[in-house]
């Protein structure tokens, strides 16, 4: 099986070397991919970049050039929901993009690029493969909406404006609905793990760097360990 395992940043795809040691290393797009042989399995490791754009383009070079089985996306969120805390941890069961408003160009809605689904959706066997996974290893997340867009959410005003068009949503990041779109147009199965930095208001920088080592090594050790179970 080959498995891709892609994180915005460098601090958090750094966590995987201490499991994985790279065989080679391969240009695809923008971003250079580690080559790693896991109990059988190829693993490709690489950075997304931050936001939708870089990670469009990362991940469709990536699927271009070789036939990936399953992609893990991981990373952080800012939450949207006053039940969604500091810490938690999301594995998003759909993405939609909060900056995209074209109602006025068709029969679409809020959130829609014309001619593309409303929302794309994650339900792949894989997924809940994994989601068994996390429960069995009691280690607990939501599922839900999580929406998309090239802003970082610092304020309060902004907050409410997503709300507004997407009240159901658990978080919201700048990457994964374009992962999502790339990996619905190559129909491979997604699987993104979202641990919430903040609340998505005036305080939303306030430790960041060290919220995202912290969550990224916790990241990192859950997708290793079950990379390394897969047959």
């Amino acid at each position: 099986m080959k498995i891709a395992i892609i994180a915005p940043m460098e601090i958090e795809a750094a966590y995987y070397r201490k499991y994985f040691h790279s065989e080679d290393k391969e240009m695809f797009g923008s971003t250079v991919f580690e080559h790693f042989s896991v109990n059988g399995n190829d693993v490709y490791l690489g950075l997304s970049g931050i936001g939708k754009v870089q990670a469009a383009m990362n991940l469709a070079s990536l699927l271009s050039n070789v036939d990936i089985d399953m992609i893990f996306m991981t990373g952080s969120a800012g939450s949207m929901n006053p039940d969604v805390h500091k810490e938690d941890l999301i594995l998003p069961s759909e993405f939609a993009y909060h900056d995209a408003h074209n109602t006025m160009a068709g029969d679409y809605v809020e959130g829609q690029i014309p001619q593309e689904p409303a929302r794309f959706k994650l339900d792949s066997p894989e997924r809940a493969k994994f989601g068994q996974y996390l429960k069995s290893k009691g280690v607990d997340y939501k599922e839900g909406l999580v929406v998309t867009g090239d802003s970082f959410i610092a304020s309060d005003a902004q907050k409410k404006t997503i709300k507004k068009n997407f009240p159901d949503a658990l978080g919201v990041e700048m990457e994964g609905a374009a992962f999502a779109q790339v990996a619905y147009h190559f129909n491979k199965p997604l699987i993104a793990m979202r641990a919430i930095s903040d609340n998505g208001d005036e305080d939303a920088n306030e430790d960041f760097d060290a919220f995202v080592k912290k969550v990224g090594a916790k990241a990192a050790k859950l997708i290793c360990d079950y990379v390394e179970e897969i047959d």
